[in-house]
């Protein structure tokens, strides 16, 4: 039914995408000016509005290189309080800078991260404060034309896979389907984590990776909970109620995963990127109070953990404790090596000479 209610939407998808596909026209022909840097530039984004699992993606790449070469993340720092560029230092909060660069910077202290909306200006500020920076991660970039990255990765849901989308409103991508081809790198994200060879192969045939393309399956793999204010482990039995409180575009595949671990979950969920208030607090904790039971649990995301610490004051007036469930991801068919080793190359290669 919901598919003939967006048919009227159609014709406004048609519009968008040619629109979209000019504009790429006109990046493709010179037409519209792509700035290049020395340094290596690796962009991570997808086709579609949101829910793909970039964020989790971002962080593998920070931990994978951070240890060798000097890193640094930029994001556009979506639906912050400031604007224009930003460093982040020991007082930046989510409300300064976005909560994936928030997380990004309370978990990985030993990068350096910063947001602004003009990509092509924020590197050259980035590069002056931190000249040393030798390799940086452009955060959903793969629309932001105006910087030519040196590797393009794509990051496509399992369940949502962009050959079987549509360009918004009618579907969910934010361009037609043929911006794949701007990606040396397509990752297939939360796969089964028992997916067969056989339906790799058939994957690998829908997508039909053109011939300077890899191509990566990835799955979700959760963590141990840990309490949000003190970062200590919770144990909590299999058994307990638990009330997922959460404000991200897809909370599905958590859902899922907690319905597995617990015997009754229940979902309470506020729009993507969404500022908490003391208001939001009350009503969390009695959606808590009035769950079944008598071992109950809040528990939330690693991003939503970063807007929710604006918070701590009303959290501890309230005595609400609240549950972080951690999540990384991990490579399939044992390919974790290859990817490894395709992104270690790149950067390798295009470090500056010495003197430049």
């Amino acid at each position: 039914m919901l598919k003939y209610l967006k048919i009227p939407l159609y014709p406004f998808s048609l519009l968008y995408g040619l629109v979209m596909w000019i504009r790429n026209r006109f990046y493709d022909k010179g037409l519209l000016t792509a700035v290049e840097f020395d340094i290596p530039v690796i962009a991570a984004g997808n086709l579609s509005v949101g829910g793909t699992g970039k964020t989790p993606h971002v962080e593998y790449m920070i931990r994978l290189l951070k240890d060798q070469f000097k890193t640094a993340t930029l994001s556009r720092g979506y639906n912050r309080r400031s604007s224009g560029y930003l460093l982040a230092d020991e007082h930046s909060t989510a409300s300064d800078i976005g909560d994936e660069p928030m997380q990004f910077h309370a978990k990985y202290p030993d990068i350096k991260v910063c947001v602004g909306e003009e990509r092509m200006l924020a590197i050259p500020q980035l590069l002056g404060d931190e000249p040393e920076t030798e390799v940086i991660l452009l955060d959903d970039a793969f629309q932001h034309r105006s910087v030519k990255p040196g590797m393009n990765i794509m990051i496509t849901e399992y369940n949502r896979l962009f050959t079987r989308d549509h360009v918004v409103p009618f579907g969910r991508l934010r361009e037609g389907r043929s911006g794949y081809k701007r990606a040396n790198c397509i990752i297939v994200s939360k796969c089964p984590p028992d997916m067969s060879l056989a339906e790799k192969a058939a994957l690998e045939k829908e997508i039909n990776p053109l011939p300077y393309q890899r191509l990566f399956f990835t799955t979700l793999q959760y963590g141990t909970l840990f309490d949000m204010t003190t970062g200590q482990p919770v144990n909590v039995s299999p058994s307990a109620t638990v009330l997922l409180a959460c404000g991200i575009a897809r909370p599905e595949p958590l859902l899922e995963k907690l319905q597995q671990q617990f015997s009754k979950v229940y979902l309470l969920a506020f729009p993507d990127h969404y500022y908490y208030s003391e208001k939001d607090l009350a009503k969390i904790k009695k959606e808590r109070d009035d769950l079944p039971g008598t071992e109950k649990i809040v528990i939330t995301t690693e991003k939503d953990a970063v807007r929710l610490h604006l918070l701590k004051k009303e959290l501890a007036e309230q005595n609400l404790q609240i549950a972080v469930m951690p999540v990384e991801i991990s490579f399939l068919f044992g390919e974790a090596d290859s990817f490894n080793n395709f992104i270690f190359d790149y950067v390798a290669r295009h470090q500056p000479a010495l003197g430049q």
